[in-house]
């Protein structure tokens, strides 16, 4: 018998926590008392608070709606007379892109000249496109303001 022909014996694993696959402190760090405690299990709703913006400052955006501005001249070269001009029609055009998979709100500004008498719902204006407009014959249809609370009033309670 020689030495490469000896059989070991075989010694059954010992199954003790000695950690997974994922080495020396199994993802839970260094000493301490969450490192010695069970499971570790989170709420769901903790992971949807934690997706809020926490801070403000410099690195976070507020989270206002996205405005197209646009000019007058634009809108003169794209339609004809006594066309309707709103954000969808402006988006069917081309002459608005989507803002983050939505069609944004438009604001018109009073750069270049109007000459076609347009119908304009859905936008917001400065004073003197506005004013621009009007002279030019066009219309301008108010957007529908809804109440802000959607309680009734006492009356019909």
């Amino acid at each position: 018998m020689q030495i490469h022909e000896l059989k070991c014996k075989k010694k059954e694993r010992k199954i003790v926590g000695r950690g997974g696959k994922r080495g020396t402190f199994s993802g839970k760090g260094s000493k301490g008392q969450s490192s010695r405690s069970g499971r570790r299990f989170e709420p769901v709703i903790r992971a949807l608070i934690k997706r809020y913006p926490k801070l403000r400052g410099y690195r976070f955006k507020g989270m206002s709606d996205d405005i197209a501005v646009l000019n007058l001249e634009s809108i003169e070269v794209k339609f004809k007379p006594s066309e309707i001009v709103s954000p969808q029609t402006l988006l069917e055009k081309g002459v608005v892109s989507q803002i983050n998979g939505k069609t944004p709100k438009v604001k018109i500004l009073s750069k270049g000249k109007i000459t076609k008498s347009l119908i304009f719902e859905g936008c917001d204006f400065s004073k003197t496109a506005r004013e621009k407009i009007e002279k030019a014959q066009g219309q301008i249809k108010e957007k529908n303001k809804t109440c802000g609370s959607k309680k009734l009033p006492k009356s019909l309670n």
